[in-house]
């Protein structure tokens, strides 16, 4: 496969790959780290709801859904159908954040905080800049459908289908591994 063959533009896949290897970046230290504590970050790692992290995986990966479904709506020239896929997308992400948010509250309430535990330091700072991404990932969404132009929604779409992967890379070492 050559470069040329990759849908979308190159400064677009930069970025991801970039993304991708700061996320990756903090998984590993995490886990480094979880080596020389096994028995601390599992009693940390249980101390968060998983329900939580599975309605969240649920919500985000049926939002790339929607995402996929308004890319290929956009290449056919369907712009109505683009956008709502767009918007439900992003109406996807919005709800992520929700539950991210309550559940940080929740977390905050039974005095879990970013010094509790180095686990929670990076529990706090991958799901953070994650929901980061997905913020901005909504409202790259939202401009896109403005005018739902084919290249546009692509390259919205990737952003988007970037955020679902981080959060699948991070679920594991964050609510799974123990």
């Amino acid at each position: 496969m050559r470069l040329d063959d990759l849908p979308g533009e190159l400064i677009l896949w930069i970025l991801i790959v970039s993304e991708l290897l700061i996320f990756a970046a903090g998984i590993t230290v995490m886990l480094v780290l979880r080596v020389g504590d096994p028995a601390g970050f599992g009693a940390a790692q249980a101390m968060l709801d998983g329900r939580l992290a599975a309605a969240n995986t649920f919500v985000l990966v049926t939002s790339g859904l929607f995402a996929a479904r308004a890319e290929r709506a956009a290449a056919r020239g369907a712009k109505r159908a683009a956008r709502r896929g767009l918007m439900l997308a992003g109406l996807g992400g919005l709800v992520f954040l929700a539950l991210k948010l309550f559940e940080y509250f929740k977390d905050y309430a039974a005095g879990i905080g970013m010094e509790t535990h180095p686990f929670f330091t990076f529990y706090y700072l991958l799901t953070g800049f994650h929901a980061a991404h997905v913020l901005a990932g909504v409202a790259v969404l939202a401009l896109v459908a403005i005018r739902a132009r084919a290249e546009a929604v692509q390259a919205g779409a990737m952003f988007w289908h970037m955020v679902d992967l981080v959060w699948v890379l991070i679920l594991p070492p964050l609510y799974l591994m123990r």
